[in-house]
């Protein structure tokens, strides 16, 4: 890559990158371009004649390898994740944040002023982070089984200065407290689905970040009965396609009094919420 240009750098990455198997190859060359040139995007489009060189055109071939050969995440590259109106710091310790997820912000949006959240599973604290910035009222939780996880989740706090309690607990096992409302993006996926997931995910994201069991609703149940034990007046779930009938049979049967569900950009039912 020695002499090239931003635009002949970006077609040859996109070339590597999309014979892996990416539906993203321009967007991911872009991406790391810039990156590995310390500039954003639009710059790239301002001066596609500039040459890289000297150290970014080691790190560039570096990155777009990794992406095409070892099918690593552009998020887990780039050591970043836009979410909402805030930016996260991502890795293999936990799941990249996707757009999806912001449905389970938006529910809590409507929330009453100081109600109490307990995002449960945060991972790198994506729904409570976000949710705590936009409704800085609300007295946010956080929890997961990793505490690896729980790290990331913490130092994203502490970089955007987001006041969000941090719990180590398998669900609400050991968490007391008199929860408005519980959000949580669980381990949903079927095991017999994971021939389906992208090579990156499956080769990087944390499997029990994702996967659920047999019909992906293994964690999905007793968080449901927990958080119907618990008395909080309302609980959002993130799940996967074809799973929001069984879901929100759970969440009716488990003594919630109405079922709501929100779709996707792409039309996929992807949040039950169950209030009382």
């Amino acid at each position: 890559m020695r002499g090239v240009t931003v635009r002949d750098a970006l077609d040859g990455a996109q070339t590597a990158i999309g014979a892996s198997g990416s539906d993203t190859a321009r967007l991911d060359a872009e991406l790391l371009l810039a990156h590995a040139l310390g500039v954003n995007r639009a710059a790239l489009y301002s001066d596609p004649q500039r040459e890289v060189t000297g150290p970014a055109v080691r790190t560039y071939q570096d990155l777009v390898r990794r992406r095409s050969v070892t099918h690593e995440p552009v998020a887990y590259l780039l050591g970043s994740k836009g979410f909402r109106s805030i930016d996260l710091e991502v890795d293999g310790r936990v799941l990249v944040p996707r757009p999806e997820t912001e449905l389970l912000v938006e529910v809590a949006l409507g929330l009453e002023p100081g109600s109490r959240v307990l995002d449960v599973g945060t991972g790198s604290g994506a729904v409570a982070l976000a949710l705590k910035h936009e409704r800085p009222d609300l007295e946010v939780t956080a929890s997961d089984i990793s505490s690896a996880a729980l790290e990331l989740a913490q130092a994203n706090a502490r970089r955007l200065q987001l006041d969000v309690s941090f719990f180590e607990a398998d669900l609400l096992t050991g968490l007391d407290g008199d929860w408005d409302a519980i959000l949580s993006n669980p381990p949903y996926v079927a095991e017999r689905d994971s021939a389906s997931l992208p090579a990156d995910v499956v080769a990087h994201e944390p499997a029990r970040a994702l996967f659920g069991g047999e019909d992906g609703l293994d964690v999905v149940r007793p968080l449901v009965e927990a958080a119907a034990q618990s008395g909080a007046k309302l609980l959002a779930l993130e799940i996967g396609a074809g799973q929001s009938d069984e879901v929100a049979k759970l969440i009716d049967e488990a003594g919630f009094e109405r079922t709501s569900r929100h779709s996707d950009l792409a039309g996929i039912e992807r949040v039950v919420v169950g209030e009382r």
